[in-house]
């Protein structure tokens, strides 16, 4: 590594002040990430349970979809949709290591029975039924599992983050650092030694004379 500038005393107290900071930062960024893993952990459980349920759903539903299409045709099953509503749901907003993530307040009920549907009794079969509570199974899961996503994409970010600016410091920045110190230190060395030389020889013709 080249020295841009002229290796002084000023320049390797600053340096030595630099690799300080980098080697407290590093220590900093090092707690950080075993913090964030240490939170991810209990997390990544769940998800991937909650992930296989979704999965499970979503298969169980679009199975009854095709058997309650089988039995009272497409007119038939889009009749249980009406009347057409809007799901509401409730954001808060939180940071997790300084990363926003969506948090629900509460889930709304999904659950509709035969009056809701404004459907007529004697035209809805249990195939419709069996396929519209598995639809509104699948949303209640997949809304229920938007808090636990997020938490865990959040923290996901924050420690590859945290994990690539630790390899930055500690292989480029306090590499680079203790580079400089060393040569810098080195040069002042030479230049002690070549005074320390000038010296002898302008003593030793002052005795001559």
């Amino acid at each position: 590594m080249k020295i841009r500038t002229a290796p002084t005393r000023a320049e390797l107290l600053r340096a030595k002040r630099l690799l300080t900071r980098v080697e407290q930062g590093a220590t900093l960024l090092r707690r950080k990430r075993e913090a964030l893993a240490r939170a991810l952990v209990p997390l990544a459980r769940p998800a991937a349970e909650a992930r296989r349920a979704i999965s499970d759903a979503a298969g169980a539903a679009y199975r009854a979809e095709l058997a309650a299409l089988a039995v009272h045709g497409e007119g038939g099953v889009a009749a249980t949709g009406s009347p057409p509503r809007a799901v509401e749901v409730e954001l808060d907003s939180e940071r997790v290591w300084g990363v926003p993530v969506p948090t629900l307040r509460a889930l709304p009920a999904f659950d509709r029975d035969l009056e809701s549907r404004d459907t007529a009794p004697g035209a809805t079969g249990l195939a419709l039924f069996e396929a519209a509570n598995h639809f509104e199974t699948l949303l209640r899961l997949l809304l229920d599992a938007v808090t636990r996503e997020s938490h865990v994409r959040a923290l996901g970010t924050a420690l590859s983050r945290t994990a690539r600016q630790l390899h930055t410091l500690e292989q480029r920045v306090a590499p680079e650092l203790s580079a400089r110190v060393a040569q810098v230190t080195a040069a002042l060395d030479e230049r002690a030694r070549e005074d320390q030389t000038r010296l002898r020889t302008l003593r030793g013709r002052l005795v001559r004379r």
